[in-house]
């Protein structure tokens, strides 16, 4: 394009090696993207831009300073009166932005704005997308079916959701996915984050190699490095012959590591030379073996405080936190939550082979209100557990057990009390359907006397089956 500088020759003013690995990332995954992709510093600099960023008529940087970004976006002398993406300096999150003029009638097209952190937690620049120049930016394609806007809108693989936070995790879900780069998902239990991994892995290239799950914190140290680099006959007792690890069943493909903040330092050591070399050593060997995987990984802890509290090794939180990305949790996007419920009471019913059962008014609006400490995952569980237990065609309040109810126990009494009362619960329920609601044949069936069976069904609150 006649004009065009060459996007590698700008500036990168970076000294943070966070912020820095996160540039290259950032050049990588935009080089050859149609939609126009820019990072722009808090004084209006335009510190990366790909090709599709610049207009034909776009003038030359002058190497001695970085190029304006309304000098090189609108050919504007001046300053916009107004830039919206600056205002995420200001707050640091994702935004939807809008610049809808310049103050003259011109507009660059700012679509959405994420702020990109240092290893000090402050906003050190904007990444910008913009509108392209034949409608708004696409991303990468979706890997679902974009004929229906309101499908689109609602669902990214099997992510759920049409609210502002979810549509932005959306768009950097696509904007991700093409990069090579290692990926840190961050967010509390129970919000989604191997779905956010699977979903990654699925708009990618690498969707058709193996996409391996490693939950690093149900795993013992002694194990972890066994199961993740494989090991040598006679690497240790109880090493009858060699193994491959999880990184080569992976190879070509995506490693998920889950809960990796649970880690010990000696572990984060080696992993950190597997990310930087590109090879693993077996249990036992000398020789290390090359490998091609992508390394996302996924943690419910502030891994930025653990590090300065020694817990986390720094190089390695720099090396996974290249792309950074954080799930909401379900009591900041609530307007998802009317989705997430037809979607779980049609997956249980089909799954348990009952009929489809409705949600009334009032139970979807108990639902939406409730806290939800456990997420997403405590709502599936609960829509469940209710679908189960409930015997007409409409989920009652009494069968959601959730709605309102005190914080969960924590003391293993108490939870494995309830847990005993829930199976009892539902065997009587099951014995009551196979015996189409005879109570005294239910009684026989469950190997207890009539009489303490309707004592059982008065406690549960089943009198009326």
């Amino acid at each position: 394009m006649a004009g065009s500088p060459s996007t590698s020759d700008l500036p990168l003013p970076f000294g943070d090696p966070i912020l820095a690995a996160r540039m290259e990332a950032i050049k990588q995954l935009a080089q050859g993207l149609a939609d126009r992709i820019a990072v722009l510093d808090r004084d209006r600099n335009v510190i990366y831009a790909n090709e599709a960023a610049w207009t034909e008529n776009a003038p030359s940087p002058d190497h001695a300073r970085p190029a304006k970004c309304y000098e090189a976006f609108v050919q504007r002398q001046d300053p916009c009166s107004v830039c919206p993406a600056l205002k995420v300096f200001e707050s640091p999150v994702v935004s939807s932005v809008s610049c809808s003029t310049g103050g003259d009638g011109t507009a660059c097209g700012m679509h959405q704005a994420f702020p990109l952190v240092t290893s000090q937690g402050e906003t050190g620049s904007v990444l910008v997308l913009f509108k392209g120049r034949g409608g708004p930016w696409t991303g990468a394609p979706s890997i679902v079916s974009q004929a229906s806007s309101e499908s689109y809108d609602a669902h990214l693989g099997a992510l759920i959701g049409r609210s502002p936070v979810m549509r932005q995790l959306f768009d950097m879900i696509r904007l991700v996915a093409d990069s090579e780069a290692t990926v840190l998902i961050q967010g509390e239990s129970g919000t989604g984050k191997e779905l956010v991994a699977r979903t990654i892995h699925q708009l990618s290239d690498r969707s058709e190699h193996p996409f391996v799950v490693v939950d690093c914190g149900s795993l013992p140290e002694s194990l972890l490095e066994s199961e993740l680099f494989g090991h040598v006959r006679g690497a240790f007792t109880g090493a009858v012959t060699a193994r491959k690890g999880l990184f080569e069943e992976a190879d070509g493909g995506t490693i998920f590591l889950d809960e990796i903040g649970d880690t010990s330092p000696a572990f984060q050591a080696k992993l950190l030379r597997v990310l930087q070399e590109g090879e693993i050593k077996p249990v036992g060997s000398s020789r290390g073996r090359k490998i091609d995987v992508r390394v996302v990984s996924a943690t419910n802890k502030d891994l930025a405080e653990l590090v300065k509290t020694k817990g986390f090794r720094q190089d390695l939180y720099y090396r996974l936190a290249v792309l950074p990305l954080s799930l909401p949790p379900l009591r900041d996007r609530r307007e998802d939550i009317p989705l997430l419920i037809d979607h779980f009471v049609a997956a249980s019913c089909a799954r348990h082979r009952q009929p489809l059962r409705s949600v009334s008014p009032e139970v979807r609006r108990a639902l939406t209100d409730s806290p939800w400490p456990g997420n997403v995952r405590e709502l599936q569980h609960s829509i469940e557990r209710a679908v189960v237990t409930t015997t007409g065609p409409e989920l009652a309040r009494s069968n959601l057990a959730a709605i309102g109810s005190a914080p969960a126990p924590t003391d293993l009494k108490r939870i494995a009390r309830d847990a005993a009362g829930q199976a009892e619960r539902l065997r009587i329920l099951e014995a009551l359907r196979q015996t189409e609601g005879n109570r005294a044949k239910a009684a026989k069936l469950l190997q207890i006397s009539r009489a303490n069976l309707y004592n059982k069904l008065r406690a549960y609150r089943l009198t009326t089956i």
